[in-house]
């Protein structure tokens, strides 16, 4: 066997150990999930593979397949995301929707930043939980953490905030709903945009009707969305701070070339211009700010809008999707650092409850104002 053969045998070898703890978490996990839907799988293998990782935490053998199992498999999970969607189901969701979808995120988004800044919330955690509570919960945050280079700790707090405040959503909105009297497309429109998790809007929804269901699952699906104005967003954000040719995450820039010990290649600072004398922010770099698993979600998403994915392809999709995040945050579980949930302080729960409130009352409040209440 020639040496160029055995390279990406070895390669394998390495991650085997790591990806199969990993996915044998995530394995569990997903059994959990199936009997605690509240709960769901994706946190099921966090807190497993936190707590597995508290009491041995996994040697140097185990962390090239967990690193690449949170990082590469969780890129690969957004792909799939966009195979669920159509980019023509924004318009199925009707006008009165789109206002209320779109006003809670800018709410969420505003907030988070205002009201984390206040309480001292550093950066990229505040992002996180921004717009795990504006979007969808565990995957925006996963679509978004490579592209802002958030660590482990940051992302496993985030989804751990999220998910309290799912469960939280689960049993009080259908009480809120039935005190206001709200129709099976209100509430649907209610659970849609101001609930998180996938699996918690259904489970919300679910509990007050099943024309809440269906109303809260295209609402959610056309919210999940907006990960790619957002992402798109924040990657030109942080190019622009740092180096408008490439986002780098870890060191390495998307497009897989090195950075300098400063993160921005020599030469490629705002400001900078090429050997030819062109300025370095230009079309073509813009364009190399979108990360490959974005490209990839938007692709998805078109060709499913055409019908080649044929229908009962969605929930295998699905399934596979909602599995491949579960072993990334399995991994993400197992590296992390619960003294550092512990110097994180109460804090970011905190941001994650005042935000929980804001979209939920942001919600009622659009609705209301649009008419759709």
């Amino acid at each position: 066997m020639t040496e160029a053969a055995v390279r990406p045998l070895d390669r394998a070898g390495r991650l085997l150990p790591g990806l199969a703890l990993a996915t044998g978490i995530a394995v569990v996990a997903t059994v959990i999930g199936r009997f605690l839907p509240v709960v769901g799988a994706p946190v099921s293998g966090v807190l497993i593979g936190a707590v597995i990782g508290t009491i041995r935490r996994p040697g140097a053998v185990f962390r090239p397949g967990i690193s690449t199992a949170s990082k590469t498999v969780l890129q690969c999970s957004v792909v799939l995301l966009g195979a669920q969607l159509s980019l023509l189901q924004v318009a199925r969701v009707g006008v009165a929707s789109l206002p209320v979808m779109l006003g809670t995120l800018v709410v969420c988004l505003l907030a988070a930043w205002g009201i984390g800044r206040a309480l001292g919330v550093v950066g990229n955690l505040r992002t996180l939980i921004g717009v795990g509570t504006g979007i969808c919960g565990a995957s925006a945050i996963a679509a978004v953490a490579p592209v802002i280079g958030a660590v482990s700790i940051e992302v496993a707090y985030a989804v751990s905030t999220i998910f309290l405040f799912n469960v939280a959503a689960v049993v009080v909105f259908p009480v809120v709903g039935h005190a206001l009297g709200m129709s099976q497309h209100a509430f649907g429109l209610f659970a849609g945009t101001a609930v998180n998790d996938t699996s918690s809007v259904v489970a919300a929804a679910s509990t007050y009707g099943a024309g809440a269901a269906d109303s809260a699952v295209v609402v959610k699906l056309v919210r999940t969305l907006m990960i790619i104005p957002v992402v798109l967003g924040l990657a030109w954000f942080v190019g622009r701070r740092s180096d408008p040719a490439a986002v780098t995450t870890d060191g390495v820039a998307l497009d897989g070339t090195a950075q300098s010990s400063g993160g921005v290649p020599d030469g490629a600072r705002p400001g900078a211009t090429s050997p030819s004398g062109t300025p370095s922010w230009s079309p073509r770099r813009v364009t190399r700010l979108v990360p490959w698993f974005l490209i990839g979600f938007v692709l998805a998403a078109a060709v499913n809008s055409t019908g080649l994915v044929p229908g009962p392809a969605h929930p295998v999709i699905a399934a596979v999707a909602a599995f491949l995040i579960t072993v990334a945050l399995s991994a993400i579980g197992l590296s992390s650092d619960l003294a550092g949930f512990r110097r994180a302080g109460l804090r970011p729960l905190l941001l994650g409850g005042a935000l929980w409130i804001v979209v939920s009352l942001s919600s009622l409040g659009l609705q209301a104002l649009t008419g759709s209440l």
